[in-house]
């Protein structure tokens, strides 16, 4: 995980260089960014993926309506 964490680190210090250079507003700048915004969004995924469900999440994955697994919105 650290890996794509300094390929983030790398991409964000990138677009700011970006930005300064073209400017805030110019589309460099925006497409910039959006690399930086895939790749976090790729080690949210990976994170996702990588946590294992503890024994709760999975009964109420079996057994949504259980008492214990209600959500009260209150």
């Amino acid at each position: 995980m650290s890996d794509i964490q300094d390929k983030i680190e790398q991409e964000r210090d990138q677009a700011r260089i970006v930005c300064d250079t073209k400017g805030s507003e110019s589309g460099d700048c925006a497409a910039a960014w959006d690399a930086v915004e895939e790749l976090q969004a790729e080690a949210s995924h990976q994170q996702k993926k990588g946590k294992q469900k503890n024994s709760l999440e999975r009964y109420c994955d079996d057994n949504p309506e259980a008492p214990e697994c209600r959500i009260d919105d209150n």
